[in-house]
């Protein structure tokens, strides 16, 4: 038996709804903004398959998703179908001229031995942390990508 837990985090990012989308929505480039995503690969034969790899201290982990919903400049939403148990939505808010929100929910299994001996608080607000920095460093790769 697992245990899920959830996180939410959002930034409001200084770039147009148009750019926030095409970055997200093409997953390969992920690993540049998300500290512990090394890899990001989509199947060439089914793009709505792609597998992850999660690397953080010297463990890794990997899995395949699955996109289950794609609305441009709206939702990109998403299911482990193996590996690592989790779940998840990018939502996406037009904030008019060169402004966006993207929120990041995450859902992930722990499993139920692992719950019981952590302080799923702890966890909470580590993993929040790490999520929100990933979301400032999208901020600041969204702008490079701008001026570039």
């Amino acid at each position: 038996m697992s245990q899920w837990l959830e996180q939410s985090v959002q930034v409001e990012v200084e770039a147009s709804i148009d750019k926030v989308w095409s970055l997200w929505s093409d997953l390969e480039q992920m690993p540049n903004w998300m500290n512990w995503i090394t890899s990001v690969k989509v199947s060439e034969d089914q793009p709505e398959i792609s597998r992850w790899t999660l690397s953080t201290g010297g463990l890794q982990f990997s899995w395949q998703s699955r996109l289950t919903k794609k609305i441009p400049n709206q939702i990109i939403q998403w299911e482990s179908i193996s590996g690592l148990p989790n779940r998840g939505a990018i939502r996406f808010y037009d904030r008019g001229t060169n402004r966006s929100v993207v929120k990041m929910t995450i859902a992930y299994a722990v499993p139920e031995l692992l719950a019981q001996l952590m302080n799923n608080s702890m966890v909470d607000r580590f993993v929040q942390s790490n999520l929100q920095g990933d979301l400032d460093r999208f901020c600041e790769y969204a702008a490079k990508t701008d001026s570039a």
